[in-house]
């Protein structure tokens, strides 16, 4: 009987997902995710190359599934509304909460201003979000108004910041509103997407 490598390498990254998310890159163990997967550990070095690797490729794949249960334009390449977009990257990251701490695993842990795995691939991804947020495809009529709004950079990054590090760090947001994204999602969730619309103007 062949061996279902997809599926393998599958139920790797589904069981490496909590343990990186819980631990870090340094204190996941590989044991606790072949037993979590149920197969047997050895096999993770053939696939992933090692701990650091496997890491990385989490990351790969959860980031690929935001992009792919979120995307940024309409299949006929128009982009979608961006307050509304920030909104579902909200719902988004409210039911993966574990993409986010990734991300701070992977800051921590990254060489000071050194590249981080498949960069150049993630920074290409980004490049095409920001060519969809240019003022004539998001929006808008006149110069006055396209000289008025947000660089498209700029927005890009203030609605990844202001969507996800209410979930980064909710000591901060239950300090500073009151409450976390989890407790009051509805009204975060709004308050996001209103922010949003004053930014993208």
């Amino acid at each position: 009987m062949a061996w279902d490598t997809a599926k393998t390498k599958r139920l790797l990254l589904d069981a490496a997902v909590d343990e990186f998310a819980a631990f870090g890159p340094e204190g996941a163990r590989i044991d606790r995710i072949a037993a979590a997967a149920g197969v047997n550990k050895e096999r993770i070095y053939p696939y992933f190359g090692g701990k650091r690797q496997l890491f990385a490729a989490v990351v790969q794949r959860e980031l690929e599934q935001l992009a792919a249960a979120v995307p940024l334009t309409e299949p006929d390449g128009r982009t979608v509304d961006v307050p509304e977009y920030a909104g579902r990257v909200f719902d988004y990251h409210l039911a993966h909460p574990h993409l986010l701490r990734l991300l701070q695993w992977e800051a921590l842990y990254a060489e000071a201003d050194g590249p981080v795995a498949g960069e150049e691939q993630r920074a290409a991804h980004y490049a095409e979000k920001v060519a969809a947020l240019s003022p004539g495809r998001r929006g808008g009529t006149g110069s006055a108004q396209a000289q008025a709004q947000l660089p498209p950079k700029e927005l890009l990054y203030a609605l990844v910041a202001l969507v996800g590090w209410q979930f980064a760090a909710p000591q901060l947001a239950r300090m500073i509103l009151g409450g976390t994204a989890g407790e009051d999602p509805v009204a975060r969730r709004a308050a996001v997407v209103d922010m949003m619309r004053r930014l993208a103007l």
